[in-house]
């Protein structure tokens, strides 16, 4: 789950940019029907040995579109990743923007989040982004499960799921940037806490894609070599 594959650009109007991890793929948040039947046909065209992975993949997908199409989320990707006897795991991750109406985003983010506390006991804690203070907090908790309701059952299936987030107060903006990840393999919530937090720590309001500003001359001068901090470091390498 180290290192970062690619740079996603936050839809549909970029104000910042993201690192997507290793083992995560971006979806389409506004499929087609015509794309959803296709991929539900190559689903049933697979291998009887695969499809049935497949196809929770595909479930986890619906359910997730389903929820997300109500909220402000601007990035999603689902990512697989092997655990310890190399089975595969599924994650969630999203990022999305809660505007706060023109008022102090870390203000509303702390207000919002009173009831819960700060500190590692109480679940909230800050840490330092390169974009500022964020504040971090992880909850377990029963959610519908991308898998087919027991036998006799009308209602979905549900299971836990581990839940992280990390909000970002943008005071330029007035918008809080959430970054969240969700899995159902809660026994690794410690190296998903890992991924969630590098992602944050990606986030900038820098676009990695726009032309670099002209070099600097190197004429020699009496601040030559001083250091005098003009360059930014790029998250993104």
């Amino acid at each position: 789950m180290n290192g970062f594959l690619d740079t996603v650009e936050a839809e549909p109007k970029p104000e910042f940019w993201y690192g997507l991890p290793y083992g995560y793929l971006q979806l389409d948040l506004r499929p087609t029907p015509e794309g959803i039947q296709e991929v539900a046909r190559q689903i049933d065209a697979l291998p009887e040995d695969v499809r049935d992975r497949a196809d929770q993949v595909f479930r986890l997908y619906s359910v997730v579109l389903t929820l997300l199409r109500s909220q402000a989320v601007m990035g999603c990707a689902l990512g697989m990743h092997p655990d310890e006897r190399g089975e595969p795991t599924l994650s969630v991750l999203t990022v999305s923007t809660v505007p706060t109406s023109g008022a102090h985003p870390e203000a509303v983010l702390l207000q919002m989040l009173g009831d819960v506390g700060t500190g590692a006991d109480n679940g909230l804690v800050p840490v330092e982004l390169s974009v500022g203070t964020g504040y971090v907090w992880e909850t377990e908790r029963t959610t519908v499960a991308p898998t087919a309701p027991p036998d006799g059952q009308e209602d979905p299936a549900e299971g836990t799921v581990w839940q992280g987030t990390v909000a970002i107060p943008v005071p330029r903006t007035s918008s809080i940037i959430t970054v969240q990840l969700v899995t159902p393999s809660v026994e690794l919530a410690d190296d998903y806490r890992g991924v969630l937090l590098g992602v944050a720590r990606t986030v900038t309001f820098a676009d990695p894609a726009a032309p670099a500003p002209a070099e600097v001359s190197k004429v020699p001068g009496p601040f030559s070599g001083s250091g005098s901090g003009t360059e930014e470091g790029n998250p993104f390498g």
